[in-house]
């Protein structure tokens, strides 16, 4: 067996060509491997329930997977995460039972980019039933494509709203160029959003009553960052496992951004000017690097009596997380 469980300890026994274990207990390459010593299994203590996700390493350093473990996760970037299960992963309530017979409608757009370059695409989702000239609530979701396709964002509120638990809402699934530089802390992106997507969504698709912003890692800090910062434009707020480790301007000397060493900037922000018009969904898995900072953004959150909630999840930084954590952040923000 590549993997068993017994109770809460986890035994990975490598394969032919292993020398490392990577995955949520190393934050992936954010850490060193877990080296494997002389061909001995490794052996992990995780919390009840959890999913974790892992791959090995062969000494040329490349990730490769368990050839004797076909359970995959739900990774839209690499091939090669498996998952191993400790007990039962819950799943949330609303993915349970038939899916929604009244859906919403998917309305794709496509334009030539101003404030950043190349083709830029959303899908605009409107709940079933709805009529543009209503005022309706309106999210501008960030990693479009993966929430709409992965995270199934789209397919929670069509479950959430013909069970009568929330109201139905416009998501705009917008696709990112080059996230990084989008989303890391960089106000050109309400830039683009203001003068881009609104114009194409607002008066069109929808009326907005209010507007929110929704995010995953640094979708979740830009998120966060805009809408604490423009109570003129954003009331609402999503964020999953937000990249709180940031600083305007921190990457290094390749350019690359920094989300392990930039200290937590945004943080310190909110703290001397707190967000009192938003109403915030804060959430993140407990098997990753961004756990301390999502613990003190929500303890920040409190301190201030904020309007906000906030979750945690026996998972890591990953759509198995994200998936699971999204329903109770559309109850949230809509519910009530």
């Amino acid at each position: 067996m590549a993997v068993t469980v017994r109770g809460q300890q986890v035994t990975f026994s490598p394969p032919p060509g292993a020398v490392g274990l990577i995955g949520d207990m190393t934050d992936w390459r954010k850490r060193e491997p877990m080296p494997v010593v002389g061909g001995e299994p490794i052996v992990l203590t995780l919390p009840r329930g959890a999913w974790v996700e892992y791959a090995w390493v062969d000494a040329a350093g490349e990730a490769f997977a368990d050839p004797d473990n076909d359970q995959r996760s739900l990774n839209p970037w690499w091939p090669y995460p498996r998952a191993a299960v400790v007990g039962a992963y819950t799943r949330h309530p609303l993915w349970l039972g038939e899916d929604a017979t009244q859906k919403g409608t998917a309305h794709r757009l496509s334009w030539p980019g101003e404030v950043f370059p190349g083709t830029r695409r959303a899908v605009v989702y409107t709940p079933h039933g709805h009529d543009p000239a209503r005022p309706t609530p309106v999210y501008y979701v960030q990693d479009g494509v993966a929430f709409y396709r992965t995270g199934r964002l789209g397919d929670a509120m069509d479950r959430a709203a013909q069970r009568g638990l929330i109201p139905g809402a416009v998501l705009v699934f917008v696709e990112p160029g080059d996230r990084s530089a989008e989303y890391y802390l960089n106000d050109r992106y309400l830039d683009f959003l203001t003068a881009e997507v609104f114009p194409r969504v607002e008066g069109v698709h929808v009326t907005p009553s209010v507007r929110g912003l929704w995010g995953a890692s640094l979708g979740g800090l830009i998120s966060l960052h805009l809408g604490a910062a423009h109570p003129e434009l954003f009331s609402r707020v999503a964020s999953h496992s937000g990249a709180f480790i940031a600083r305007p301007g921190a990457t290094d000397a390749a350019g690359v951004i920094d989300t392990t060493t930039a200290g937590e900037w945004l943080a310190g922000q909110l703290s001397a000017a707190p967000p009192r018009h938003l109403k915030t969904s804060l959430d993140t898995g407990t098997l990753e690097w961004l756990t301390g900072p999502n613990r003190r953004m929500a303890a920040l959150f409190a301190d201030h009596g904020l309007e906000h909630q906030y979750r945690e999840y026996p998972s890591g930084h990953n759509w198995v997380t994200w998936r699971e954590a999204l329903p109770e952040a559309l109850l949230y923000l809509q519910g009530g």
